[in-house]
């Protein structure tokens, strides 16, 4: 196996930094001392920032070279997990929770199988998708109930205050979801 360091796009961590600060590239380049066409090719992952270019970056986004190295994606990642892999207890006797996506990526996906607590409360930071792969589960979501069966799908905007429960044994539901480190922004709003 291949053992070499994958290469990240720090480019989508410097734009996403960059926006949740509100800043445009025309103030980063001043603060920075690099030109706004150099700043347009790292975001957009056409350059390759020098450690010494990326630390003055940081330092205009008013972070480290390393945070924005660890919010990097991977360049080209490629991962699969089979069905027998990642099972692991839910918080009820019957449940079983899979992550179907691995490691610290903009996507999250969860498989649960069985039921959970169903008193438990969830708030997400960034929109979510339910679909029901198999049974049938009640949601309630903004004062509401919703049942959907197999084939139905729910989908809930970030910060809608939510609790579901599999109304038929067995149930399977599929979560996916923009993870919660990533700060996604809704273009529409600008």
């Amino acid at each position: 196996m291949d053992e070499q360091k994958e290469t990240l796009r720090v480019g989508s961590a410097v734009r996403r930094r960059r926006r949740q600060l509100e800043l445009t590239l025309a103030v980063v380049a001043e603060r920075s001392g690099l030109s706004v066409p150099f700043l347009s090719q790292v975001e957009n992952e056409r350059a390759r920032p020098s450690r010494r270019s990326l630390q003055r970056v940081a330092d205009a986004l008013l972070t480290t070279d390393v945070e924005l190295l660890a919010a990097a994606d991977p360049a080209c990642t490629v991962d699969l997990t089979r069905a027998a892999e990642g099972d692991g207890e839910g918080t009820a006797p019957d449940a079983r929770v899979r992550d179907l996506v691995r490691g610290h990526h903009q996507l999250h996906a969860i498989e649960f199988t069985g039921d959970h607590d169903e008193g438990r409360e969830f708030q997400h930071r960034n929109d979510e998708l339910m679909y029901v792969v198999g049974g049938a589960v009640e949601v309630e979501a903004e004062g509401r109930a919703y049942r959907l069966g197999r084939g139905d799908s729910l989908y809930l905007t970030g910060g809608v205050r939510h609790r579901w429960r599999a109304t038929v044994p067995d149930s399977q539901v599929l979560v996916v979801a923009v993870a919660d480190h990533i700060e996604a922004v809704d273009g529409s709003r600008r």
